[in-house]
């Protein structure tokens, strides 16, 4: 099992910048991907970004953030951030971290989110 917590929400106003980050403990045999997902008011969650864990970090963002948000990771402490920038109303959600992972070697791939970290961005 791979255990997730969320830090950095809060509330800013609009072109602000905010930073999330989020932790993963446990001891699986790897991870594979780590990402973020949203879910906005009255909406259905939805993909920010997602980075891969090999050498070369491939990342993958959503039109509606590509250019003001960035993900990154940090290989030692496990930890995905997700700097956003340019902050939008639009913006607002609860924020998911999400990381694909397999427990042991040969194992199938599983998935874990972690709690949410509300962001609120006012105009």
């Amino acid at each position: 099992q791979v255990q997730l917590v969320e830090s950095g929400g809060g509330l800013v106003q609009a072109g602000g910048s905010l930073r999330l980050s989020c932790a993963a403990s446990g001891t699986p045999f790897s991870i594979n991907v780590m990402g973020w997902y949203r879910r906005a008011p009255g909406k259905q969650r939805e993909l920010v970004a997602t980075i891969t864990t090999d050498g070369d970090g491939t990342t993958t963002y959503a039109d509606s953030v590509r250019g003001r948000f960035t993900i990154s990771r940090a290989y030692a402490e496990n930890t995905v951030y997700l700097q956003m920038a340019s902050l939008k109303p639009d913006d607002t959600g609860v924020y998911y971290c999400k990381v694909y992972y397999q427990q042991y070697e040969q194992g199938p791939e599983l998935g874990s989110w972690g709690q949410g970290t509300r962001v609120t961005v006012f105009s």
